[in-house]
C-alpha cells in the first residue's frame, strides 16, 4: 500500500547543515529541526522560550516534516521530540489572538490544518515514537497520543485544559480517547486535572515512564528494536492496527487478517524473513 498524504505549503525556511557523515544530515527550519541518522528521522520542536506551543506555522512545519520522513525509504522509525522544560504547551498565546477574532469558516479552515497534521503523525508509515521530556499541555497531547509509542520522564505533568477556556479538545480527541479510554476522557476531558507521569502510564497514554537521565537510553533501546524488524513487516503493521481496532470480530475482520498474513508471508521480505530465521542469520535488510 503505497501512503498518499495531502501535502500543505509549508512557509518556512529551511537551512541544511552536514553532520559530517552521507548518513546523517540535519536541516533546521523556523521552528522545528529534523535529521536523519541512519535509519531514524527525529524531529524536534525548537521552541523552549515559549514551551514549544504551536501555531498555524508551527503546525505547517510539522506536517511537511512527517510528510518528508514519511516519504523516505531509508527510514525505519520516526522520533517526535521537543527542547527544553516542556514538551509542548498546547497553543502558542499569539496565535490564539488571533484564532479568537476568526469567523466560524476561518476556524474551520484552521482547525482543519490541526485535524491534518495529526492524522499525517498517526498515518505516518514509519513507527513514530514521542520522546517526552517535560510537561504536555492541551493540544500537546494530541501529539503524544498520536505516535506509535510514547516514552515520558517521571517528572512530566499532562493536561487537557481546554475546557477552562471554553473549548473543548475536539481535534485531538480521536487519537486521546483511542490512548487512554472513553473512561479516563471522561474524567480528564471534564475536569480539565493535570495528571503526572505514572498516571498517564495507568491509563496508557504513555508506555514507559523513566528518569531523565534514562530516558535517551530507553529511547535508543526502542528504536532498535523498531528498526530491526522488516520495514515492510512493520508498515503493513501499522496498517493492521488501524484496520483491525475497535472493529467486531466478524467474518469480513477475518477474511482481511487471512488476507493479509498470507500477502506478507508471499512477499519477498517475508520469504527473506522466515529464511533468514530458519538458516539463523541476519536478514537482508539488517546486513550492510
Amino acid at each position: 500500500m503505497t501512503w498518499r498524504a495531502r501535502p500543505r505549503r509549508c512557509r518556512c525556511a529551511a537551512r541544511a547543515r552536514s553532520t559530517g557523515t552521507s548518513q546523517e544530515h540535519t536541516m533546521d527550519r523556523n521552528h522545528l529541526q529534523i535529521s536523519y541518522e541512519g535509519a531514524v528521522a527525529r524531529i524536534t520542536l525548537t521552541q523552549p522560550e515559549i514551551r514549544n506551543a504551536f501555531s498555524d506555522e508551527v503546525i505547517a512545519e510539522l506536517t511537511a516534516a512527517f510528510i518528508e520522513a514519511g516519504g523516505r525509504a531509508d527510514i525505519r522509525a520516526v522520533v517526535l521530540a521537543a527542547r527544553g522544560p516542556a514538551f509542548c504547551a498546547g497553543a502558542n498565546l499569539n496565535w490564539m489572538r488571533r484564532v479568537a477574532d476568526y469567523t466560524r469558516d476561518e476556524s474551520l479552515a484552521d482547525a482543519a490544518r490541526l485535524a491534518e497534521m495529526l492524522r499525517v503523525i498517526h498515518e505516518c508509515p514509519q513507527p513514530t515514537l514521542a520522546r517526552v521530556q517535560g510537561d504536555v499541555y492541551a493540544g500537546g497531547m494530541g501529539l503524544v497520543a498520536a505516535c506509535d509509542i510514547a516514552v515520558a520522564v517521571d517528572t512530566a505533568g499532562f493536561c487537557l485544559s481546554e475546557v477552562r477556556l471554553g473549548l473543548i479538545p475536539a481535534t485531538i480527541s480521536p487519537y486521546v480517547i483511542r490512548a487512554i479510554g472513553a473512561r479516563a476522557a471522561h474524567r480528564y476531558f471534564l475536569t480539565a486535572e493535570r495528571f503526572g507521569a505514572a498516571e498517564a502510564l495507568r491509563i496508557g497514554l504513555v508506555h514507559e515512564v523513566v528518569s531523565a537521565q534514562a530516558l535517551d537510553a530507553k529511547v535508543d533501546a526502542l528504536l532498535a528494536a523498531l528498526t530491526s524488524a522488516g520495514p515492510g513487516a512493520a508498515r503493513a503493521c501499522k496498517k493492521l492496527l488501524r484496520d483491525v481496532a475497535g472493529r467486531a470480530i466478524d467474518e469480513h475482520l477475518i477474511a482481511a487478517t487471512v488476507q493479509g498474513i498470507a500477502e506478507i508471508r508471499a512477499s519477498s521480505e517475508g520469504k527473506e524473513g522466515v529464511q533468514s530465521f530458519l538458516n539463523k542469520r541476519k536478514p537482508a535488510w539488517l546486513q550492510g
